[in-house]
């Protein structure tokens, strides 16, 4: 772990002191806070969090080239906030130097993950210009020349997660090649499409010099046929089906709208209709409503053609969220995060470009909430089948979390063949972190079940609003707790774990025991260990 992070708070007595003095007032409010390997101090400030929930409080705020992190300094208020600054999409000022009114002076930040922050700082001597500039630096690193902190970061795991995806392996685990697919590397490097992998499953009858001649007319070579449409006639003994899924220019409105009835609060006399008249649960069920149709039709033995315009954000969505219908592979732990390096990653969806990563450009139309709504969907699936996957809600809130916080290779730039050039050997992958501590993503009530398919109920009434995610800030929004059922399970194997570890302390005490007993011959057969079984 590293150094606890020094923090000087000064005093009308500070002159007094000694600097060895000095340096034991800098540890104690922020003696807490251990810095991540490569995370390095930028600047700590005295500052007054304007909290949305409570009433303004005192402390300090410290910034780093990771994150922003303020804790209080006043004695009746326990109270922290740790912001990973790749979370922060805009920083602006509040106020001017004549501004009136108390905590009218100070600093403005929206995050990507649903809260804005206010934090309010005296007016006299420019008292936010150092930490203004510092923080817009650091928090949109490519903005200013800076590197993104996964290419700082120093954190060592167990497991390289870079392998949880091969894409031969893969294949051959479904079964290809075989009398209908083959596998193609005519994109080896690249040449035909450079947002495709290199790696790629096509028709038998395809030929490869059919598959050039139709990316040539596809935008960005992005198979198959016209422009950044969708094709019509070309399509022979087929059915067109449009399944109203809105662009990412609705999807990013429809979010905010929703986070303007989250946060900071929550009207309950209205929840409904505000609710609703985000739209946002329409667009998730309009999502897995066009899923269900995908995996119906595969799982009846027909093929399927899936694209939006140019086939990385509605596609993505579709063909992942089937897959996770149709293969119970993919509901394991590992199964889904190969899921998402398949469908999301090796194919191109903007991770770049739809979360602005160390960008500044907080107004960038590109900007959308795609990704955020797949994992939404997963989550809806979850509480419609409890025991069919493997991993449990915590993954795929550190997935979104991950999303944002820079920290992590496994999302930044926008297609596989930027990421083989600046990423796999420079930073670290998010499965990295998951795969080094699996106990805590995993679902109690797993019940694996190969060969089945789940169709969910896409239908308003039988969706919810995931609040703990989207509310999970608001300290009096009573956030799903653990049911009854599941936290006796965790009890009774944390009782189970404690008693096989007191066979185990038994048996190597036996064993010891015998080892120092001399040799005697004895006519008495030696008894067995009686085995232990515990109430699991």
């Amino acid at each position: 772990m590293a150094s606890p992070v020094s923090v000087y708070s000064p005093t009308p007595m500070a002159d007094r002191f000694s600097s060895t003095s000095r340096e034991s007032l800098k540890m104690e409010l922020l003696a807490d806070v251990s810095l991540l390997p490569g995370e390095e101090r930028i600047i700590d400030k005295d500052i007054i969090y304007v909290c949305p929930f409570n009433r303004a409080v005192k402390g300090k705020v410290l910034i780093t080239n990771y994150r922003l992190y303020f804790k209080s300094s006043e004695a009746d208020v326990v109270m922290a906030l740790d912001v990973p600054l790749g979370a922060i999409c805009r920083v602006e000022k509040m106020g001017g130097a004549s501004s009136r009114g108390e905590n009218s002076y100070g600093l403005e930040i929206t995050c990507k993950d649903m809260r804005n922050l206010r934090f309010a700082l005296k007016q006299e001597g420019h008292s936010r210009r150092d930490i203004f500039e510092l923080l817009f630096k650091h928090a949109f690193p490519l903005s200013h020349g800076l590197p993104l902190f996964a290419y700082m970061s120093q954190e060592k795991y167990g497991e390289n997660g870079w392998n949880i995806y091969k894409p031969m392996d893969e294949f051959r685990r479904q079964g290809l090649p075989n009398s209908k697919w083959r596998v193609t590397f005519i994109n080896n490097n690249y040449e035909v499409c450079d947002t495709y992998p290199t790696i790629l499953a096509v028709p038998v009858k395809s030929k490869d010099e059919d598959l050039r001649r139709v990316a040539a007319f596809r935008s960005r070579g992005r198979i198959p046929a016209t422009g950044g449409g969708y094709e019509g006639d070309e399509y022979q003994n087929a059915e067109l089906v449009f399944l109203d899924i809105q662009n990412i220019h609705v999807m990013r409105e429809s979010l905010k709208k929703l986070k303007d009835i989250v946060y900071p609060n929550v009207e309950e006399s209205h929840w409904l209709s505000s609710l609703e008249s985000t739209h946002w649960l329409e667009h998730v069920k309009l999502v897995l409503s066009g899923a269900i149709q995908v995996a119906d039709k595969v799982s009846s033995g027909n093929s399927v053609v899936v694209h939006c315009s140019d086939g990385w954000d509605r596609t993505a969505q579709l063909t992942s969220l089937a897959m996770l219908m149709l293969d119970s592979h993919y509901r394991t732990l590992r199964g889904f995060q190969v899921l998402i390096e398949k469908e999301w990653i090796s194919f191109g969806h903007k991770f770049a470009s739809r979360i602005g990563h160390g960008d500044k450009n907080h107004a960038d139309q590109d900007r959308s909430p795609i990704f955020v709504q797949f994992i939404d969907c997963v989550w809806q699936m979850t509480k419609q089948f409890p025991t069919a996957f493997e991993f449990n809600e915590r993954l795929l809130l550190t997935i979104l979390d991950h999303l944002y916080s820079c920290c992590f290779g496994t999302f930044l730039y926008n297609c596989e063949s930027a990421r083989d050039q600046h990423v796999r050997s420079k930073t670290v992958s998010l499965w990295s972190l998951v795969n080094s501590r699996m106990e805590i993503y995993l679902n109690p009530f797993y019940t694996p079940e190969s060969g089945r398919v789940l169709y969910p109920v896409a239908s308003m009434r039988h969706l919810e609003l995931w609040v703990t995610y989207y509310i999970r800030w608001n300290p009096r929004i009573r956030q799903q707790q653990q049911s009854p059922v599941e936290q006796r399970y965790m009890e009774l194997l944390a009782l189970r774990d404690e008693y096989l570890k007191k066979l185990e302390e038994l048996q190597q005490s036996s064993s010891s025991r015998l080892a120092n007993t001399p040799n005697t011959t004895s006519s008495t057969p030696p008894q067995p260990y009686t085995e232990l079984h515990t109430p699991l």
